[in-house]
């Protein structure tokens, strides 16, 4: 599976083949450009015979027996563990991965299939009271049909297989759209996978393509009930006007401005590793890194100091090499529109305490601090190695620091006591905060989603049966109804 031009297909009601767009998308290594595969792009009617296959195959699917679904992911689960040094390859030269990233990012997925074969047998069915003597009233949990998805590039096996598995084993069929940048970790590789465990012909389907060639088309479709989409803010609000303006469900996953709270009573060289973590995991392009790290004037000086010399000493460079800790960014365009905001903070009066410098996709980790409130970059998601130092007062300005953003996914809080930070973390507008770690967690059975800009419903557990599931209301008339006339 390591072959990239074996995967280098469009994969639509079982067959691999080329598409047939008038242009190509052409994966490259982002740390030495190597050109790994080029993948002609599908158009509009594949996107068609993609869902009609998906909408074929999945009337049959939702009649089989949960347990026999059940079956496709221990298997698929079993190839993953089997080839993990191939899968491991792969996700070091399309994505510029560490080996940690890349075992971070398996280890995901295979808890993501463990939930999967539980989810095949989750729905649960209920039988409601009724008012009218004789009546019962019975409450169905059915698949939503056919589910669009488009993924992100970022952690692209782990965030295609966390919608594409769940709703899979919940009697659902899939066509997955992967990000260019990642089309075959977070698009064929997926249907490879599937295909070796003995998924039936139809349920996934994996079309590479951009909405250059396609425009809205995945959304517009009218076959899929439910578009799931992970990716920025921008591109989410236009999933969700489309798909609402076609009546259809969406659940966003979005990107995050996160916070991670240095309370005055913290254990510092414990939040100093935690934060290190939750800024450059990745080269920091994670939803959930801390892009901003707040702290206690009282314990300012030597937390940054601390903080300072541990993010000096990551290793930047091959990803290939087990020693590196940052590697490239995923092109040259993130890489120079991250550095040109750097510039533009500094140019408005902030202060580095460290800056690394850019070349091509590597970008040495930058440390900002005396960033002016209100200031550009305290508001975005910094998708890269660039972290904000922002001293408070108090617990009560920590707040009100960490509320000011348009964005709410992830953050952190440590503190020596436990129930201050509770008491702290409830006061954050985010879908999800820890106390004493890091910010970067997601747990198969842990509702995962965020608020404000960073998305719209949730996913992992019994949120994944939600989105992905319809009720159904049958009701029985026991004897014989009395009618008005």
């Amino acid at each position: 599976m390591s072959h990239f031009s074996d995967l280098a297909l469009q994969y639509i009601d079982g067959q691999w083949r080329p598409g047939s767009g008038s242009w190509d998308i052409v994966d490259i290594n982002p740390y030495n450009g190597e050109k790994l595969a080029v993948i002609t792009v599908a158009t509009v009617a594949e996107v068609d015979q993609a869902y009609r296959a998906a909408e074929r195959a999945q009337r049959e699917w939702a009649q089989t027996n949960p347990y026999t679904r059940r079956l496709v992911f221990e298997r698929a689960l079993r190839i993953i563990e089997e080839r993990e040094q191939e899968i491991t390859e792969t996700i070091i030269a399309e994505l510029g991965g560490t080996h940690l990233k890349a075992a971070f990012e398996l280890s995901l997925t295979k808890e993501m299939l463990r939930e999967a074969m539980q989810l095949a047998l989750r729905p649960e069915g209920r039988i409601l009271p009724s008012a009218v003597d004789g009546k019962e009233n019975r409450l169905y949990r059915l698949p939503v049909g056919v589910v669009g998805v488009i993924s992100p590039f970022n952690f692209p096996l782990f965030l295609s297989m966390k919608p594409v598995a769940p709703a899979l084993a919940l009697g659902n069929a899939v066509v997955l759209k992967p990000h260019q940048d990642a089309p075959i970790v977070g698009g064929t590789l997926l249907a490879k996978i599937f295909e070796e465990a003995g998924l039936p012909a139809g349920l996934l389907n994996v079309v590479v393509t951009d909405i250059a060639e396609i425009g809205d088309a995945l959304i517009e479709h009218p076959v899929p009930k439910v578009i799931s989409f992970t990716g920025s803010d921008r591109v989410g609000r236009h999933v969700a006007t489309v798909a609402a303006s076609h009546f259809k469900r969406s659940v966003l996953e979005l990107g995050g401005n996160s916070a991670l709270i240095v309370l005055d009573d913290a254990d510092l060289d414990y939040a100093v590793d935690a934060a290190v973590f939750s800024r450059f995991a990745h080269q920091g392009q994670v939803c959930m890194a801390a892009n901003r790290v707040l702290v206690d004037r009282s314990v300012l000086a030597e937390f940054t100091e601390k903080f300072v010399a541990k993010v000096a000493s990551l290793t930047v460079g091959d990803p290939k090499d087990p020693a590196t800790q940052i590697g490239p960014l995923i092109n040259t365009t993130q890489a120079d529109a991250l550095t040109a905001q750097v510039d533009q903070a500094l140019a408005d009066g902030a202060r580095a305490l460290l800056r690394g410098s850019t070349v091509g996709t590597l970008m040495s980790p930058v440390v900002l601090t005396d960033v002016a409130q209100g200031a550009p970059i305290l508001q975005r998601e910094l998708f890269g190695p660039v972290v904000l130092l922002v001293p408070f007062e108090g617990e009560d300005e920590a707040v009100v620091l960490a509320n000011d953003t348009p964005f709410g996914l992830s953050g952190a809080v440590h503190t020596g006591d436990l129930e201050r930070g509770v008491r702290v973390a409830k006061r954050i507008e985010t879908g999800m905060i820890h106390v004493n770690d890091g910010t970067i967690h997601d747990e198969a059975i842990v509702p995962f989603g965020g608020e404000k800009n960073s998305g719209v419903g949730r996913l992992n557990g019994e949120s994944t049966v939600e989105a992905f599931t319809t009720l159904k209301w049958i009701s029985i008339q026991h004897g014989r109804s009395r009618f008005p006339f």
